[in-house]
């Protein structure tokens, strides 16, 4: 899709320093929790662009982005102080990380990686197949969903420790489609883990932040 503007629906707290931002889904708007979109602004004169991936599992009337803020950063402060009514400019989706609701996945994520993470499982769970999702992060974000994702028996590991992580990746590695989200440090940190537990890590879907 060519550059076109969206209306923000709503923008909530989802964690420290982290919101998500839920817009109203464009005519002719088709995209799988996985892929993203590229926002634009004019912030202080300066024409910016970032890329953000979908972390709603869905897209029919809304869709969701996830944010972490960075209080020194040029794009994200600005975003933060978006609110319901405002509009925004996309283009996408672009990608080919998706998920498209079939066969049971086994996601794994760092840091921002929550995002599309959680949106994937819930497609996942609502479609259902199982869901298993394992999370490292020193501040969890999206913990309201990650808690209903659990409640509603999918298996969900939060933790903050490399060890842990490795552990918890062994114990559902070969459990479905294996989905990496996260910068570069960290998916090298799931692939190397997912060998540990005799899984190829060619048949990982990876999407690395950099």
């Amino acid at each position: 899709m060519d550059a076109t503007q969206v209306t923000v629906r709503d923008v909530a707290d989802v964690g420290a320093d982290t919101i998500a931002i839920t817009l109203a889904t464009p005519s002719k708007f088709d995209a799988d929790p996985g892929e993203f979109v590229l926002v634009r602004a004019t912030v202080d004169g300066e024409e910016l662009a970032r890329h953000y991936t979908l972390s709603s599992p869905t897209v029919g009337d809304t869709f969701e982005i996830t944010v972490g803020i960075d209080p020194d950063g040029d794009l994200t402060p600005w975003l933060s102080d978006l609110e319901a009514g405002d509009a925004i400019t996309i283009e996408g989706p672009f990608g080919n990380v998706t998920y498209e609701g079939e066969g049971d996945v086994v996601v794994l994520a760092g840091g921002p990686g929550v995002g599309p993470a959680v949106g994937i499982a819930e497609r996942a769970h609502g479609a259902g197949h199982d869901a298993s999702l394992v999370y490292l992060d020193e501040t969890p974000a999206h913990e309201a969903r990650l808690s209903a994702l659990s409640e509603g028996g999918a298996s969900v590991a939060i933790t903050s420790d490399d060890a842990a992580f490795v552990s918890a990746v062994a114990d559902v590695a070969t459990a479905g489609q294996v989905y990496v989200f996260g910068f570069e440090s960290f998916c090298e940190l799931s692939l190397d883990a997912l060998e540990d537990a005799g899984v190829d890590s060619d048949d990982a879907l990876v999407e690395s932040f950099g």
